[in-house]
């Protein structure tokens, strides 16, 4: 799978990793569960990284730290999760919470969930970045009415990572935010690559455009994402998924050509 560089570190990234939001949000007693440890399989065995969790996504950061604890070889995993609440302490108390489900002693990625309370707990994220507790930080969103907060956070305060919804159908970061990154060197995770679904649902019955195999793709998925990750700003995408045959889907987008413009505005023609 292809890396890019995180612009605060240079450290390689690899360009299509997991979101655990529902997916993951299952116990040892639910038939789902039982697939996990295959989707875990698929996403290191192309060569991906990054499993994106939050205390938002219900039991999701348990079930990934008791999946890790279980699967060989842990170390390729670049864990990121986020806090979600509102207070100093309260903060604190929720992200020791998931250094203990997702049972490390170190997370890879630390976010302010949906900018909540972002003022407060950008202090404690980086002393604990300070500390080694952490090794980056950021913030996320996922809806377009936040982008103003968003730019003028970016703007504001020095940060490894944004993430935040960009789709095929979702391509409203394009005229600021991604440019804003670029200039300011945050890396740029993808969330909602597939615009909520419904973006695969209009494209499904449509043929593929007769280049694709030049771009080294086969589905409408992996189309999508390449799309996303075409994106000069764009660093990885997060797909999320609780079944091994979409995992190992996804994945495939993260090698190969990327589109050419050319490419990129007759997908966005075809997607309407």
């Amino acid at each position: 799978m292809q890396t890019r560089a995180i612009p605060s570190s240079a450290e390689s990234l690899p360009i299509v990793g997991l979101g655990t939001y529902r997916g993951f949000d299952v116990g040892p007693g639910d038939p789902a569960y039982k697939q996990l440890p295959a989707v875990l399989d698929e996403l290191f065995k192309k060569g991906g990284t990054l499993i994106d969790s939050s205390p938002m996504y219900g039991r999701a950061e348990q079930t990934t730290g008791e999946l890790l604890s279980i699967h060989e070889p842990r170390s390729p995993a670049f864990l990121a999760t986020k806090v979600w609440t509102r207070g100093r302490a309260e903060g604190i108390a929720q992200m020791e919470q998931s250094f203990s489900l997702l049972r490390t002693e170190r997370i890879d990625l630390m976010q302010i969930h949906n900018l909540l309370d972002w003022q407060t707990h950008l202090p404690t994220l980086r002393e604990w970045k300070a500390q080694g507790r952490i090794r980056y930080i950021g913030i996320t969103h996922y809806t377009p009415s936040a982008y103003e907060e968003v730019e003028a956070v970016l703007k504001a305060e020095p940060l490894d990572f944004l993430q935040i919804n960009y789709a095929l159908d979702d391509r409203g970061v394009e005229k600021r935010i991604l440019p804003l990154c670029r200039e300011r060197g945050v890396a740029v995770i993808c969330n909602r690559p597939f615009g909520g679904g419904g973006l695969l649902a209009r494209l499904k019955d449509k043929p593929l455009p007769g280049w694709v195999s030049d771009v080294q793709v086969n589905s409408w998925p992996q189309l999508a994402l390449k799309f996303l990750l075409s994106h000069s700003a764009v660093t990885c995408v997060i797909p999320g998924t609780g079944n091994p045959r979409y995992m190992a889907d996804n994945a495939k987008a993260g090698f190969g050509p990327m589109l050419t413009d050319a490419q990129r505005h007759q997908l966005i023609a075809l997607a309407g």
